[in-house]
């Protein structure tokens, strides 16, 4: 199997074939797996673990076609940097994970004098109105991660504004997951974001693979990262592979979005055993240099 694209969908889908018994090549136009808001040092680590697993990546690598031949598809391939580095693939299947767009044609929206954006994506103001005053619209649609948890919170926001309250979401602690196994979360500020932007920052990490239930649990591949404001010990971002990542990114949820620092996180007394401990080590290792358990 081929699998054109090697982001969350791609990824998710491709480890699932590659754990049935698929020999699964994931061609990726960027240098890196996990699409776009992943940390650079997750997504090494993510994908060493799944080539561990038996996936194969060709990175900085452009589809330029496909072609069927009775039975075959021959994917022709060619390097991003350099066009005249060809190659052909051949598949029994080929799976196309290249993203996702907003469904808003044909939907009459044009009659109606709604305005879209280059992308196809309904554009509202900070209450989800459109330019037309009582029409809202939320969720894929609109600017922002397609991801049904951010859809979910923007109706409800979006209703209270209508009622008259308060409306107000904080795009940055919108956790995401790739759902692969081990998981991958992330929420947040990633090390590439604070370098960008000057930030003056602090890094906390601690290894699944000292983590008591993990171990118990044989599931030891993975870490946890913090990144916490250098001055203030505020948490700005959280990133983690590992099993029930998709569990455990919600606590980092919940500190980032009440204000938590890292020493408030690190000062919470968690059940033993249990995987979520990584995340108190790590806040740990942010606030004061050294997790306890490594």
């Amino acid at each position: 199997m081929v699998v054109i694209g090697a982001g969350v969908i791609g990824l998710e889908l491709g480890s699932v074939w590659s754990r049935l018994g698929a020999h699964v090549t994931a061609v990726e136009f960027l240098g890196h797996i996990g699409g776009m808001g992943i940390d650079m040092e997750i997504s090494k680590n993510f994908q060493r673990i799944l080539t561990k697993q038996g996936l194969k990546f060709k990175l900085s690598t452009k589809v330029t076609g496909a072609t069927r031949s009775g039975s075959t598809i021959k994917v022709s391939v060619e390097d991003v940097k350099d066009p005249s580095k060809k190659e052909d693939l051949d598949c029994d299947v080929l799976l196309v994970c290249v993203g996702r767009r907003p469904y808003t044609e044909n939907l009459g929206l044009e009659e109606m004098g709604i305005q879209k954006d280059q992308r196809g994506r309904i554009t509202v103001n900070s209450r989800f109105q459109t330019n037309i005053p009582n029409i809202y619209a939320i969720g894929d649609c609109v600017p922002g991660p397609m991801l049904a948890h951010k859809a979910e919170d923007e109706g409800i926001v979006c209703v209270e504004g209508i009622m008259g309250g308060p409306v107000h979401i904080d795009y940055n602690c919108v956790p995401s997951v790739i759902y692969t196994h081990p998981e991958v979360g992330f929420i947040g500020k990633t090390e590439e974001d604070l370098k960008s932007q000057g930030v003056d920052y602090k890094v906390g990490k601690f290894p699944m693979a000292a983590n008591s239930r993990a171990k118990t649990n044989n599931e030891t591949d993975g870490v946890v990262k913090i990144l916490a404001d250098k001055q203030t010990d505020r948490i700005l971002g959280c990133h983690m592979i590992g099993s029930n990542a998709g569990e455990i990114i919600n606590e980092a949820a919940l500190a980032m979005e009440y204000g938590a620092s890292a020493e408030d996180v690190a000062r919470v007394c968690h059940a033993h055993p249990t995987v979520s401990e990584a995340f108190r080590e790590a806040n740990l290792a942010a606030y004061c240099g050294k997790p306890i358990n490594f």
